[in-house]
């Protein structure tokens, strides 16, 4: 509850700070549906980055995943904007929200599409695992989710829920690309005595896809045993 109400506050006073940006597009014409296809469109740009990083970089060029980190952070802007565009607009329907959700989906699977490429590509074969785990607890989140409102039961508690995700993955990226152009991308550091390194630029990146691998399927068992005693109750 507490991380919730938290996540309210913080909701709200992005809210204010892009409420002028919001109305400005809807004077131009942009429409709920518009500002989700454009996010869409973004995350592909993302997929390509991390894409052509993989075929044309090397494994200590990490500027390709800084440029992904910054731009999943501004398409991860287009998500907040779609549903204030359709509240201020008063622009809301039943198929716009679905429509919202279903191209949520792509683009996270998409972005995951991009990492999953350039990870292998790199050899960064446990990583690579932990991103498709990620994926696999990301979407379990939002699946689950969808069906117990579908029972008539909101759930919608836990942490990694999609904002955090996009976040943590944009500036771990992000950090990872501005790290590696000062200190590069091949860093490794070795503890004396121990034959294998412990950290390396990578781990910038690799190591919240990790966490994230963990806490997104926790979040989804954690929704899971929310929903069956929901169900219980309302049974009752």
């Amino acid at each position: 509850m507490a991380n919730e109400s938290l996540r309210n506050k913080l909701q709200k006073a992005i809210y204010k700070v892009i409420n002028p940006l919001v109305k400005g597009m809807i004077k131009i014409g942009f429409t709920p549906n518009l500002v989700t296809v454009t996010g869409l469109f973004l995350n592909i740009g993302v997929a390509i980055i991390f894409i052509r990083g993989a075929e044309e970089g090397n494994r200590g060029d990490l500027s390709y995943v800084g440029w992904a980190g910054a731009l999943i952070l501004f398409a991860g802007l287009f998500d907040m904007l779609d549903g204030q565009v359709a509240r201020l607009g008063n622009m809301s329907s039943t198929f716009g929200a679905l429509f919202d959700s279903v191209l949520d989906r792509y683009s996270e699977l998409i972005m995951f599409l991009g990492i999953c490429y350039y990870l292998i590509a790199h050899h960064y074969f446990l990583s690579s695992l932990a991103a498709f785990i990620a994926l696999i607890g990301s979407m379990m989140v939002s699946y689950i989710r969808a069906r117990s409102e579908g029972l008539g039961i909101q759930n919608s508690g836990g942490l990694m829920q999609r904002p955090e995700r996009v976040i943590l993955i944009a500036l771990s990226a992000l950090a990872c690309g501005i790290t590696g152009h000062f200190i590069g991308g091949d860093y490794k550091y070795y503890v004396p005595g121990i034959r294998y390194h412990v950290f390396e630029t990578m781990t910038i990146f690799t190591l919240p896809i990790a966490v994230m691998a963990v806490l997104t399927n926790m979040t989804a068992i954690k929704r899971l045993l929310a929903a069956k005693k929901l169900l219980e109750i309302k049974k009752k």
